[in-house]
């Protein structure tokens, strides 16, 4: 990711080089990008992209200066920023961006694409009008449902709108069910409540109050909107143990997986290991139990994200809920 106002300042592998007169090649066989002490990149992609005030300051032998660290409608995503932000896959939104909605806000910053926050954040695909043409079906003019991927933003919309929005409302005006609208409606909820008492030091409550929410509709949202915090605060160190099990080569990528809440007011996290070689088809963190390994890398987390006992492909790992990477991977090597 881009912070807003630091375009200018993006700089590939190749200009780093080429600011120390030196052959990209050269820099890639010195290994220099990969020690310890230089600038993370930007970007998990293939073209890597770093912020030229961190690196002149690395090469100069100064302190890197960190990022800006708030969110804003100003920053740029590459394609896996916008997925995650949406909750959708690459390939969703390999399709949305083709939209000329989005399209026409592309920026490529060293040949990478990349689009604004707010213009990712708030797209809302047009349905798509369906028409009866009497071989059954639904009766023309009969509302259809909202895609599971269109919802968020829908929904959001709808909020943005009414403060007070309840279940049954998003389930008039959208037809989906009233459990997937109550499930959609307090998820949107719970996200703005916590960047609300990240930004202002705030209850779960004062932050309800504080965005029009009633009382008598945040009480979930508000256990998960807690959670949302916790989750964005385990960030750095799920970052790292994806870096680890990158670098033992059982996963393709190094970036973490998203944080989830299947039970509202708790924080897991699936990792996928996709390699030849990986002891595990999955790895699952849960913030009150720790590591485990999974049987499944399509369902890592089961049902209801239950904690099962060992067995069946199920591992226990370690000891405490944030053993450090290392001691994770020591754990899960079957050669160790």
């Amino acid at each position: 990711m881009i912070r807003a106002g630091r375009q200018h300042l993006v700089r590939t592998l190749a200009d780093i080089a080429a600011q120390q007169g030196i052959a990209v090649q050269t820099l890639l066989n010195s290994g220099q990008h990969l020690a310890d002490g230089f600038p993370a990149p930007l970007n998990a992609g293939r073209t890597r992209l770093y912020d030229g005030e961190q690196v002149d300051a690395h090469l100069a032998g100064r302190p890197v200066p960190p990022l800006p660290p708030a969110d804003d409608d100003g920053d740029l995503l590459d394609r896996q920023e916008a997925a995650a932000l949406r909750g959708e896959p690459l390939s969703v939104w390999d399709r949305r961006k083709k939209d000329p909605a989005i399209s026409e806000h592309l920026v490529r910053v060293g040949g990478v694409e990349h689009w604004p926050r707010h213009v990712v954040r708030d797209y809302t695909p047009t349905p798509r009008v369906r028409t009866s043409s009497g071989g059954g079906g639904r009766p023309t003019g009969a509302g259809d449902q909202v895609p599971r991927d269109q919802l968020p933003a829908r929904v959001a919309q709808l909020l943005d709108a009414d403060p007070a929005l309840t279940a049954a409302a998003v389930t008039d005006r959208l037809g989906v069910h009233r459990n997937t609208a109550q499930a959609a409606l307090t998820a949107i909820r719970s996200e703005r409540m916590a960047d609300v008492m990240d930004q202002r030091a705030l209850t779960a409550a004062q932050a309800a109050a504080a965005l029009g929410y009633p009382a008598g509709q945040t009480r979930r949202a508000s256990g998960r909107a807690e959670a949302v915090l916790r989750g964005r605060q385990a960030r750095p160190y799920l970052a790292a143990v994806a870096r680890a099990l990158h670098a033992r080569g059982w996963s393709s990528t190094d970036t973490p997986p998203p944080v989830q809440h299947p039970e509202e007011d708790h924080c897991v996290a699936a990792f996928v290991l996709d390699a030849p070689a990986a002891p595990a088809p999955a790895l699952v963190w849960s913030e009150r139990r720790g590591w485990r390994t999974a049987p499944s890398r399509r369902h890592p987390l089961g049902k209801g994200a239950a904690w099962p006992p060992p067995g069946d492909g199920v591992r226990h790992l370690a000891t405490g809920t944030t053993p450090t990477p290392a001691d994770l991977v020591a754990a899960l090597d079957p050669t160790t």
